[in-house]
């Protein structure tokens, strides 16, 4: 949308019947591509534990490598959407929930509800407990559930304490990840057999198919699989806080979210600005869009498949399919044994260590990400007049009410890790069938020329919008057993 803003000339707005209208602001000058690296490293780290270390090696032990061309698209298609999420925010500073709020008001809390409902099970960090137990080989009588509550409390302490939240998490991610691409380098050499490599090319590529009805794989966990070819779900959306709180377009103007206990809060909500549509604004524009999209490129999209590949790989030359029959984590107990047996003990141990590393980061990157999307659209949206409620403030209480919850599931009996994972994932796919759509109307009609979403990437958003839509009516229809 725009307004006249003097003769023969037109400037951006945002529309304003649910929201309060926006001001203008210069967009500030992009920055190398090196300043910003990382800005993905947070959606990246929760992708390595999800789909990458659990899903799709398991998927892989079942039917081999003939559903890897799904994974291979899921990436795909998620980069776009990532970038069609940090469009908006990079152009108005504001998250793209706020947007679709501007068109119609029952979005920021709908998405709360789909953020909570996909992230209140601590699946990730009951895995890295279990990890931990074939680690120290606890057995059965391994005290998962004492060991998930403590890892979710040191969680909740890191994030409530860092006086600037983002600047931590980023760190904390980047240390993790980096342990865990160490292992996948060694991995490459020491463990993966040639017979593997070249089934991933014949059955990829010559054998491809699409696993409904395989004993093993439920239709929740193959949409899972793919929302969580990468981030999955809110994680996805939250991608537009994350660069806000880099700093990254017109989210340098915009609050970070600190400690209320040792930052400096900002009471006021998001709300965002645009930017005048002239020369010097545009050529800023165009240099933080590239820019952004390497970051993604190579943070997200080249790192996200390589992990993918190495590890479904890995799965495939350990634990050939047929092997593996539950559907649990007892396939990653497994794989660490053969690797003892095939390569060294410590070897093993490594992979687990490796496993502990991406299933606690994920569960972090979940806490953090889904109290981040929390605070942002209750301080727009319900307390924007309150000087106590900051988004700080509003962050912190989520994330101990997560993990208060969290806790709770776990004590009433709900400890499966895989299971919980599952049941995370599917809700994921739902949601990025609903943004799909939603972000190909808010990019072409709430941005200006030059700035808004091009047909082909709506093309793309397109797919992405029929993809999971198919997906998720199979969910429903094998839940009412149809």
């Amino acid at each position: 949308m725009t307004q006249t803003g003097g003769p023969k000339r037109e400037q951006p707005t945002l529309p304003s019947k649910h929201l309060p209208p926006v001001g203008f602001r210069d967009l500030p000058e992009p920055v190398r591509l090196r300043k910003i690296t990382g800005a993905s490293v947070i959606i990246l780290a929760t992708a390595i534990g999800s789909g990458e270390m659990i899903l799709w090696p398991y998927i892989t032990t079942q039917v081999g490598f003939t559903f890897m061309w799904a994974a291979l698209i899921g990436f795909g298609i998620q980069f776009f959407l990532n970038m069609e999420i940090e469009r908006y925010t990079l152009a108005t500073g504001e998250s793209a929930i706020t947007g679709f709020a501007r068109f119609w008001k029952p979005w920021w809390w709908l998405f709360i509800l789909f953020a909570l409902f996909q992230n209140f099970w601590p699946g990730w960090a009951t895995g890295a407990s279990t990890a931990v137990s074939f680690i120290f080989d606890l057995g059965d009588g391994a005290p998962i559930v004492p060991m998930t509550i403590a890892a979710l409390v040191a969680i909740g302490i890191t994030l409530t304490l860092s006086p600037v939240v983002y600047q931590w998490v980023e760190r904390i991610q980047g240390v993790l990840v980096g342990l865990i691409l160490l292992f996948v380098v060694i991995a490459v050499p020491a463990a993966t057999t040639s017979e593997a490599w070249g089934a991933l090319v014949t059955e990829g590529i010559g054998d491809i198919g699409f696993p409904i009805g395989e004993s093993g794989l439920s239709i929740a966990l193959l949409l899972g699989a793919l929302a969580f070819a990468g981030a999955g779900g809110a994680n996805n959306l939250v991608q537009s806080n994350y660069i806000r709180d880099k700093g990254m377009g017109m989210g340098k103007h915009m609050p970070r979210i600190v400690s209320p206990v040792t930052g400096h809060e900002e009471a006021r909500p998001s709300l965002g600005y645009v930017f005048p549509t002239d020369e010097e604004n545009m050529r800023r524009w165009r240099g933080w869009w590239k820019v952004a999209n390497w970051e993604q490129f190579i943070t997200f999209f080249l790192i996200g498949v390589l992990t993918l590949v190495v590890l479904t790989v890995l799965a495939y030359s350990t634990l050939p399919a047929g092997t593996v029959r539950e559907e649990d984590l007892a396939f990653l107990f497994m794989e660490g044994e053969v690797l003892k047996e095939v390569v060294a003990p410590w070897f093993g141990t490594a992979f687990w260590w490796a496993a502990v590393f991406a299933l606690f980061s994920t569960n972090l990157g979940i806490i953090d990400y889904t109290c981040r999307l929390i605070a942002d659209q209750l301080k727009i949206n319900a307390l924007k007049d309150s000087t106590y409620w900051s988004e700080s403030k509003l962050y912190a209480a989520f994330v101990w009410l997560m993990i208060v919850l969290g806790s709770v599931i776990l004590m009433s009996g709900v400890n499966q890790p895989f299971l919980l994972v599952v049941i995370s994932s599917s809700i994921a796919g739902v949601q990025m069938f609903i943004y799909s759509g939603l972000l190909m109307m808010l990019n072409r009609r709430a941005l200006p020329e030059g700035v808004r979403i091009t047909w082909p990437r709506m093309a793309v958003l397109g797919v992405s919008f029929v993809f999971f839509g198919f997906l998720s009516v199979l969910l429903v229809l094998d839940a009412l057993g149809l």
